[in-house]
């Protein structure tokens, strides 16, 4: 007969597999990652993890937190189109609070059910201002994102990233680069790229969100702007990176600098304003939106051994952090 240890051993070990075919079965995303949506355009991945960064490490700070956010993400959790009155209220708290106006902001934010607070990252000590949905946590989430603004610099660039989880560790990328580089905004979309009926969800290509409210907000303000997106392995084989100036040209050598940056790193990258490229953006509504206001703006489709790879990512943070701690307000 098995000693009472013995049957305590085994007993644990078939409930923790069990956990993990029910992690599985819960979150498919967490158990790989499956082919590029069809479709679609290729550099699209239509399932991916999401919670933890690339080498399975709990994030940290601020990126632990954005992370936590986004994990519950994906094509089933809903997606509530924002009336024009709700994107104006969210634009117009965005712009409250860049002016210093927080008790003004956090009026309007009341008034769509938002809230606006102050988180410290513990790595790198720096203030943000979270502007985030109070009913996020509900049975149907609202999707229509958050924004973090550094408080400890006057706000000098943006980075937008429209497909979260859908474009999988585009998210930790623009954490990393908020935390890495003083006086930006970070704007999250709310839910997967397919979480709403058609394409309403599909931010990047819509302008009738809070996402792009807030961002044409920023352009508005003479704010620069990198948005950051995640290709598949099939668009651009012979590339790591595909760099863009989107339907403008007003961020020619500000894009020359971000791709000299990554090749000294060892990236191979296609340059969409020298070169024809495929996935250069020119249709996103955010890039139209900087091109009309003269305001630089990049649109970089990043590869997937580049993102799963915590070197590399870092490696392409730090190339990123080259070009946005250059940037400022275009009056």
């Amino acid at each position: 007969m098995k000693s009472y240890r013995t049957r305590l051993v085994t007993t644990a070990k078939k409930l923790g597999v069990l956990a993990g075919v029910t992690a599985c079965v819960l979150s498919l995303s967490q158990c790989g990652s499956g082919p590029s949506d069809p479709g679609r355009e290729p550099s699209r991945e239509s399932r991916s993890p999401a919670g933890s960064p690339p080498d399975g490490r709990p994030a940290d700070g601020l990126e632990r937190r954005i992370t936590d956010y986004t994990a519950g993400f994906d094509e089933d959790t809903g997606y509530r189109r924002p009336t024009r009155g709700d994107r104006r209220t969210l634009a117009a708290s965005v712009a409250l609070l860049l002016d210093g106006k927080r008790t003004a902001a956090e009026h309007h934010l009341a008034d769509v059910d938002f809230a606006v607070r102050t988180v410290e990252d513990p790595v790198g000590g720096r203030r943000y201002a979270e502007i985030a949905d109070r009913s996020e946590g509900g049975a149907a989430p609202r999707g229509w994102g958050r924004v973090y603004i550094d408080l400890d610099s006057p706000v000098r660039w943006s980075a937008q990233v429209p497909h979260p989880v859908a474009d999988r560790y585009t998210e930790q990328l623009g954490a990393r680069l908020l935390s890495r580089s003083p006086g930006g905004i970070l704007v999250i979309a709310g839910a997967h790229r397919e979480a709403g009926r058609g394409d309403t969800a599909d931010v990047a290509h819509r302008r009738d969100s809070v996402f792009h409210a807030i961002c044409a907000e920023l352009v508005r303000r003479g704010l620069p702007g990198v948005q950051l997106h995640g290709m598949a392995d099939d668009s651009a084989p012979k590339h790591d990176v595909v760099a863009s100036t989107g339907r403008g040209r007003h961020a020619v050598s500000e894009g020359r600098g971000l791709a000299d940056a990554l090749r000294e790193r060892g990236f191979d990258v296609c340059r969409a304003w020298a070169r024809s490229c495929p996935l250069e953006g020119r249709s996103n509504v955010q890039g139209r939106a900087a091109a009309f206001h003269d305001v630089p703006w990049l649109h970089v489709e990043f590869g997937p051994g580049l993102r799963e790879d915590p070197s590399r990512a870092r490696q392409a943070v730090e190339a990123l952090a080259d070009v946005t701690r250059t940037w400022r307000r275009r009056d």
